[in-house]
């Protein structure tokens, strides 16, 4: 039986970045889709699934930050890598803040994309890959606390029967803190459940991480229940509010 190949998009305006990147994550076992727009990108997501979408930041018209805020928004979580000329701190935290999982500044070796690509497949389970779907619906896995009602397998956290759009680091976050209730959890442990053994200069957006969650989760982040910080080791899911 042959291996299953997981669905990339590429979307980048520039034709021969989106040619080299084709041939190479060709060669290397993914079924890649290139587009050259955004226009393209949202027809194609209309007709299929894909498992993860490479993202160019400059882009005519709509750019990537706004198209990765409008995805999360409208509740699609594929994982993305974004990629730009722009490769400070504070653009990398602005990527990660819109939603995406990791961020690549251009120019760069096709083998660290290579090497992020699989670092970021890693943390979604291969069950959870689009090409591997099927018809059948997993097994209900739900945590509750407060108003909210957080599906594992189905991936997805609802307030009173509202969506809440959730990136897929955030899921894989918000997975983490929620499966070890009470359990302070350093950053390091967190990079380790969240990110798997690879670590790179994004091991820090932890903070950013949870930040972004207290937003959605706390009615006022600055006071949090259910997430808080542990001064000098890291930080804890109370699912209750209240400290046992």
């Amino acid at each position: 039986m042959n291996p299953i190949r997981p669905r990339v998009l590429v979307l980048d305006d520039d034709l021969r970045l989106r040619e080299l990147l084709h041939r190479y994550l060709s060669d290397q076992g993914f079924q890649v889709t290139p587009v050259p727009s955004v226009t393209a990108l949202d027809k194609i997501c209309g007709e299929n699934t894909y498992d993860l979408l490479i993202l160019d930041l400059m882009l005519p018209g709509e750019d990537g930050l706004t198209l990765c805020r409008r995805l999360r928004t409208q509740g699609n979580t594929i994982p993305i890598i974004m990629l730009t000329a722009k490769g400070n701190d504070s653009d990398r935290i602005l990527g990660l803040n819109s939603g995406a999982d990791d961020y690549l500044p251009k120019p760069f070796n096709p083998k660290e994309l290579l090497a992020r690509i699989h670092a970021v497949l890693r943390r979604h389970p291969a069950a959870q890959l689009a090409s591997s779907e099927t018809n059948a619906a997993p097994p209900s896995e739900v945590i509750t606390f407060g108003d909210f009602q957080f599906h594992l397998l189905k991936r997805t956290l609802t307030r009173r029967d509202t969506l809440i759009p959730l990136s897929s680091s955030e899921y894989s976050l918000l997975r983490a803190l929620a499966t070890h209730p009470h359990e302070p959890l350093s950053r390091e442990k967190l990079t380790d459940l969240v990110r798997g053994r690879e670590r790179d200069t994004f091991d820090r957006s932890i903070d950013v991480q949870v930040s972004r969650l207290r937003r959605l989760l706390e009615e006022d982040p600055g006071q949090p229940r259910h997430i808080r910080t542990v001064w000098g080791t890291g930080y804890v899911f109370i699912p209750d509010g209240h400290v046992s």
